[in-house]
């Protein structure tokens, strides 16, 4: 964008500095042409001579002179100030291809005015005329050169009497001179300088010839000007590069002392998200990944304390039972102390793989095998699944059609429902209810048990690992305090959510789990589950 600005600007620079020029071109070249005219009509002594003077000139120009008032014309301001000067004003109409000159008649109120449609070799030998026939009214060649001295001040090109052995002319051109003709001569270049056209007049003395020129031909593109405007362009690209870099390298100083900060150890460092750009994107990127990595290593320390808190209950239970059979030689007691240490120990099992399933899921986004899901299937296995444990509690599914399907992994999303049953059996009375479906574009699976359900206020510690609203009764009923935590993070990474509230139907509590029939794209983020804010509760609960 930067560079198309340019390229735009350097274009309309060249353009406007081109019309400038080339109409000083034109003002110039006609100021002297003009100023013969102007000079030869003042010495005509009556109007008639005028009137003849200015038929003469057109005649001999091929284009029509006349004379009229000044406040007639509406001049610009810019254009009186050349008058004033005793300058040409000429003003060209492009879409017509012609010029309009006028020159100031010295002592009057009048200009000449003609109308020029093109330059042609008639007009050129015309100027010449006009000089010679200023010249005749100078006899010796001290008062002609006297007089060009004085006329050259009008021209922008030189003018001069020389002598025609110095010219270097050709016998032609000799002898066109021999004959009273004007000589021109074309200089083309190729080089730096300027193609340019001399015009050589004989004059009245002998071997003498009046010079005109060179006068140099209109160059559109000199190459002051291209290096002008290759320098501006630099200039402008410069600074606009400047200008989209330097907020850039502050916004990455920024990050860059966050990263240092973080470095050090300080995970609460967030820099400043300003605009709405790549870096800016990069600095919330940023943030959100010291808060993700702040909130694991929070997680990691907590799991840490709980598990070391979980295991010493069944190692304490195993080592009693080991005394037990160390001082009893009662066959019955032994065998009884034995399966304790069984049941303990598969209970360190299950522990050890709900903590590397937990692990697993916290540490990173999972490899997730997204497919088409039938809710039904589902429904009906964990049904299936539940009612084999045996237990005294009636479990009944509702379920979709066979047809109604939902973009998901289906072992984790299996693993989902298997955890909310497993823990509606622990807290329910008689019945509980396992449904699916799809409602406004989510799928939901929902787990409901006629229970005593969850105090409102403590909804949201549910999530928590090994958080226990009641301690007692939790392991009375059995459970690590690690399964919602888990389908908690298996619902975010399928861009879910868990919910918990009343069972309308039974009055226990009821989970659900929502997430968009098509997944999208997984991003790590620092995430703002409600586990988060229910462990900050718990802490501010007990201090």
């Amino acid at each position: 964008m930067v560079c198309l600005f340019v390229a735009l600007f350097a274009q309309l620079l060249v353009d406007t500095i081109n019309k400038e020029r080339v109409q000083a071109y034109r003002e110039n070249v006609a100021t002297g042409a003009l100023y013969l005219v102007s000079s030869g009509l003042q010495q005509q002594s009556s109007e008639t001579q005028r009137e003849y003077w200015l038929n003469d000139i057109s005649q001999l120009f091929g284009n029509s002179f006349s004379i009229q008032p000044e406040e007639k014309i509406d001049f610009k301001a810019s254009e009186l100030k050349r008058l004033e000067e005793n300058k040409t004003v000429v003003r060209y109409v492009a879409q017509e291809a012609y010029a309009d000159i006028f020159h100031p008649i010295e002592g009057e109120d009048n200009v000449i005015t003609v109308r020029i449609s093109k330059v042609t070799e008639q007009q050129v030998r015309a100027i010449a005329v006009l000089l010679l026939n200023d010249l005749s009214y100078y006899k010796d060649l001290s008062s002609k050169r006297q007089r060009l001295s004085e006329i050259s001040k009008q021209f922008a090109f030189p003018l001069s009497i020389e002598n025609i052995v110095d010219l270097e002319l050709d016998d032609d051109q000799l002898r066109r001179l021999d004959r009273d003709e004007v000589v021109m001569l074309f200089r083309d270049s190729t080089r730096s300088d300027d193609s340019s056209i001399k015009i050589i007049a004989p004059s009245e003395l002998e071997n003498m010839a009046v010079v005109i020129g060179p006068v140099s031909l209109f160059k559109w593109f000199p190459f002051n000007l291209i290096i002008s405007v290759v320098l501006i362009s630099m200039f402008l690209i410069s600074l606009g590069v400047y200008a989209l870099i330097f907020p850039l390298e502050r916004k990455l100083q920024l990050i860059q002392s966050g990263v240092n900060e973080v470095g050090d150890g300080n995970l609460d460092t967030r820099v400043q998200v300003v605009g709405q750009d790549e870096i800016a994107r990069l600095a919330a990127t940023f943030n959100a990944m010291t808060e993700h990595i702040k909130r694991l290593i929070e997680s990691q320390r907590e799991l840490t304390r709980a598990v070391s808190h979980e295991l010493r209950t069944p190692v304490a239970r195993i080592r009693f039972a080991v005394d037990m059979l160390a001082d009893t030689d009662d066959q019955e007691s032994r065998e009884m102390q034995r399966d304790y240490i069984d049941q303990d120990i598969e209970a360190l099992n299950g522990l050890i793989d709900e903590i590397l399933t937990y692990a697993k899921l916290e540490e990173g986004s999972p490899k997730l095998d997204l497919e088409p899901v039938s809710l039904k299937d589902l429904v009906d296995q964990i049904v299936r699944e539940t009612n084999a444990l045996g237990k005294p509690i009636e479990v009944v599914g509702i379920s979709p059609s066979a047809k109604v399907t939902a973009v998901a992994d289906r072992r984790y999303l299996h693993r989902v429902v298997q955890n909310l049953a497993g823990n509606a059996l622990r807290y329910a009375e008689s019945k509980i209810i396992i449904s699916a479906g799809v409602r406004k574009g989510e799928a939901y699976v929902s787990v409901e048990d006629d229970g005593h359900g969850i105090p409102e206020e403590d909804r949201d510690k549910v999530f928590v690992p090994f958080a226990r609203l009641d301690d007692s009764r939790t392991r009375a009923s059995g459970g690590y305090g690690l399964g919602l935590s888990i389908v908690s993070r298996i619902a975010f990474w399928f861009n879910g959510k868990m919910s918990v509230d009343e069972s309308p139907k039974l009055g226990g509590a009821r989970f659900t789990m929502r997430w968009p029939i098509k997944p999208l794209a997984q991003t790590i983020s620092a995430d703002q589950l409600t586990q988060e804010k229910s462990a900050r509760k718990i802490i501010e609960t007990e201090d």
